[in-house]
């Protein structure tokens, strides 16, 4: 079987490396779903003709493949909506009178100004001071004038 060509397409892969700076210098590896696509193909074109693989064996490995690439997109989309709930639970709190307790563990008594994210987390903005959600241990009810 003639491995040069798919040799040559791995390696043409594996030279498409992500450097990333302050990061160890080993580069990053990665390896899409076209880039797949073309192992397959370059493998297919370039099988025995007198013993040919099966094709049910590209299959399975192609779905294998799309499994992974739809787990990985699910698991971005989920990241994601846990910062949007995060971000609307600490709106839910916004010009609220809320009890926190900050990292020293003193008892912190104010009223929510203001929602900061800080790394994708919300803040809670009390006496001008940023809190972490996990800080908040009670909300007093509005109060309707």
């Amino acid at each position: 079987m003639p491995t040069d060509a798919i040799n040559s397409a791995a390696s043409s892969f594996l030279t498409n490396q992500t450097y990333i700076p302050g990061s160890s210098r080993l580069p990053v590896r990665t390896l899409n779903q076209d880039d797949f696509l073309k192992l397959v193909v370059a493998q297919m074109t370039n099988q025995d003709p007198l013993n040919p693989k099966a094709d049910t064996e590209f299959i399975g490995q192609m779905t294998q493949f799309t499994a992974l690439e739809q787990s990985k997109t699910m698991q971005g989309d989920i990241a994601k909506l846990r910062v949007e709930q995060q971000f609307l639970q600490a709106n839910s709190v916004l010009g609220r009178v809320v009890a926190l307790e900050d990292e020293q563990g003193a008892l912190i008594r104010g009223t929510v100004s203001a929602i900061h994210m800080e790394a994708g987390t919300p803040q809670l903005i009390v006496n001008g001071q940023p809190y972490a959600m996990s800080a908040l241990l009670s909300i007093e009810p509005a109060t309707n004038l």
